[in-house]
């Protein structure tokens, strides 16, 4: 009885890291909340995304992101790059801000509806958390989100 009582609780443990594993290196599930990337990604909506390209900072222009936010640390946002190191994005009328080394710049598709680094400025590296993929629900609006 105890000896399978002990092989019951080492499955557990095995399948509980091999979880941990995949959901802190390789990938996730996001339910998004909001409307700053509709129409591409509305509020309720359920993303599949990988933490492998944001480890080894290989996030290009025009990715969807997950980010923590340079504001609140305990809130996640969900934008889209538009500037990486050394592009020089227009801010204003005639201004402009050149992203620093180690720095993105996020914006939310919804530019009239999106506090993004268009009120924060460019946004650490470090704090990309994962590259969305494929938005997987609802289920009538599957689609690919990677370029």
């Amino acid at each position: 009885m105890i000896r399978k009582l002990l092989g019951s609780v080492g499955y557990i443990i095995q399948y509980a890291c091999i979880a941990h594993c995949t959901f802190e290196y390789v990938g996730v599930l996001v339910l998004c909340s909001g409307p700053s990337m509709e129409p591409t990604i509305h509020s309720d909506d359920v993303l599949l995304s990988e933490h492998i390209s944001t480890r080894l900072n290989n996030v290009k222009r025009g990715s969807i992101v997950i980010a923590k936010c340079p504001m609140n640390p305990k809130q996640n946002i969900c934008k889209r790059v538009v500037g990486l190191p050394g592009d020089r994005i227009r801010v204003g009328f005639n201004s402009y801000e050149i992203v620093p080394r180690g720095h993105v710049w996020l914006e939310g598709d919804n530019t009239t509806n999106s506090t993004d680094s268009r009120t924060y400025g460019p946004v650490p590296q470090g704090l990309i958390r994962s590259r969305a993929l494929l938005k997987v629900w609802p289920l009538n609006d599957v689609k690919i989100l990677f370029n």
